[in-house]
């Protein structure tokens, strides 16, 4: 039997997502234990022409988003890039799961062949649904979701690859 797009898909990011969540909140408990600003940690890079530790949340939320609408074919939510702390994180975090638990599997299974094209700084280019998926938007979502992770382990934030992991969600 076929694994269904929507089982590689909704479940993974909700995951994810929900670690990643659970990964800031040891981070504002980290800073507010060391007594440092949590601004320090969400402006930290791994290099400097690297993203920030929020910026790839953002990004990490705007995979998932970005994906599944298109496989889906509605609209994405709104997810401008204006979260300057831990709390506008997080609730950014919670809107992109709140729009996956709203997608059904109807919405998304059948779409591995669906013709997607998508707009790039570099220009357009076309995927299908599975392409998109397996060769563009999961690994940039893992990128930036295990990318969080790193930068806050290496400022000392305890975290273990269970935070990383999470709890699987029902597909």
């Amino acid at each position: 039997m076929p694994i269904s797009m929507y089982s590689v898909t909704v479940p993974v990011f909700i995951q994810h997502l929900n670690a990643l969540s659970g990964i800031l909140d040891k981070a504002a408990a980290h800073a507010e234990a060391k007594k440092v600003d949590p601004s320090v940690l969400l402006g930290m890079r791994l290099y400097p022409d690297m993203y920030s530790m929020g910026r790839q949340v953002q990004e990490a939320t705007r995979h998932a988003a970005r994906v599944t609408s298109a496989l889906a074919s509605v609209d994405a939510p709104d997810l401008p890039n204006t979260e300057t702390t831990i709390p506008e994180l997080k609730a950014r975090i919670a809107k992109t799961v709140a729009f996956l638990q709203g997608l059904k599997p109807a919405q998304i299974d059948g779409s591995d062949g669906k013709e997607i094209k998508l707009k790039f700084s570099s220009g357009e280019r076309t995927y299908t649904g599975l392409s998109l998926l397996l060769g563009h938007s999961l690994p940039n979502f893992y990128f930036h979701c295990t990318t969080a992770y790193d930068i806050l382990r290496h400022a000392g934030v305890e975290l273990v690859k269970r935070d990383f992991i999470g709890t699987p969600a029902k597909a």
